[in-house]
């Protein structure tokens, strides 16, 4: 038996590199694995999806998704905490998480890919770790295709279209603008510890500031966010978890700018959509119409989100701040 994990990713995945970054501060023995040609067949014995992160636990047990193999370790190794104590930040935290997961993608995939200049970048570097060792003509073939795979996929599977561009591309420099603000007196978003919030949506700015693009918005908007996108690589205790009352000048107005006004509209609207067995949905976001193919895992993740929220021991204070913010579950 093994006494450490293997973590099988891919750096440019941001969802691999989540939990890589929350191995790391756990300090639990794990070996990162790059999955490629030379690790496929171990791969395949494993997974149940075709997809990174799988994790393969010490007594040969396998994991999926970032989101579930992050709270199944920590269950079982539940120190140090990633959830505050105060119930509030606790919540915040939790659906930041989320909200990382599932808004942040679009972040990420639809600069990485809406450009020709990102497109080039990422495609090669794609390509290079798929096939290591190989020669350039072999690795310039790969990155074409992979390439045009990608730039057709993100389209349905985050909603980059030219339309919707402006809503993610504001959004994302917002983002980054009122999370600098609030990490100007802090190492991690809910103080001197990282918390659950702090990997969804880390994940997601890490792997946009490896892009040309996105990261010449964050280096040139954002130096306190750039000091957090570096320090969760590694990240580490440094102090204590706040309460919500001296985050919430500065982090409530991304939950009720971001969160509550775009990300739980559209993914209620997704929920809807596929309750109505709908091809497409179009919802208004800032003003605008954005239209997307419905996806089923972000109506999974929804109920999910929910039923931790239905869980909380004692609401009232949770539920005033949704309120405040617009973020409430439904609507």
């Amino acid at each position: 038996m093994r006494h450490e994990y293997r973590l099988f990713g891919a750096e440019m995945s941001p969802y691999s590199v989540k939990v890589r970054s929350y191995l790391r501060y756990k300090a639990l023995p794990h070996r990162w694995v790059v999955r490629s040609a030379d690790y496929e067949a171990e791969f395949q014995q494993h997974a149940k999806l075709q997809m990174v992160p799988l994790l393969v636990t010490p007594d040969g047990g396998s994991l999926q998704d970032s989101t579930p193999i992050i709270e199944a370790i920590d269950a079982r190794h539940p120190d140090p905490s990633i959830h505050p104590t105060d119930p509030v930040a606790r919540f915040v935290s939790t659906l930041l998480e989320e909200f990382g997961d599932e808004w942040g993608s679009k972040w990420l995939f639809h600069l990485r890919w809406a450009r020709e200049v990102d497109q080039i970048s990422s495609a090669c570097r794609m390509a290079s770790a798929m096939m290591p060792g190989a020669d350039p003509d072999r690795i310039a073939a790969m990155s074409a295709m992979v390439r045009t795979g990608m730039v057709d996929r993100v389209s349905w599977f985050v909603g980059s279209s030219p339309e919707n561009a402006p809503v993610i591309e504001d959004s994302f420099a917002e983002a980054i603008d009122l999370l600098d603000r609030h990490l100007a007196d802090r190492p991690y978003l809910f103080g001197g510890r990282p918390a659950f919030g702090d990997f969804g949506l880390w994940a997601q700015i890490y792997e946009a500031w490896t892009d040309p693009t996105a990261r010449a918005q964050i280096e040139g908007r954002g130096h306190n966010v750039l000091a957090w996108v570096h320090r969760m690589l590694w990240p580490r205790i440094e102090g204590e978890f706040e309460s919500w009352a001296p985050c919430e000048p500065t982090l409530a107005p991304l939950l009720e700018r971001h969160v509550g006004a775009l990300f739980l509209p559209w993914t209620r609207a997704n929920e809807r959509a596929l309750q109505g067995r709908q091809e497409e949905f179009s919802v208004t976001l800032a003003g605008k119409q954005w239209k997307q193919k419905p996806q089923r895992y972000h109506a999974k993740s929804l109920r999910a989100l929910r039923e931790k929220h239905a869980a909380t021991a004692d609401r009232t204070a949770i539920d005033s701040l949704l309120a405040r913010t617009g973020c409430q579950l439904d609507g």
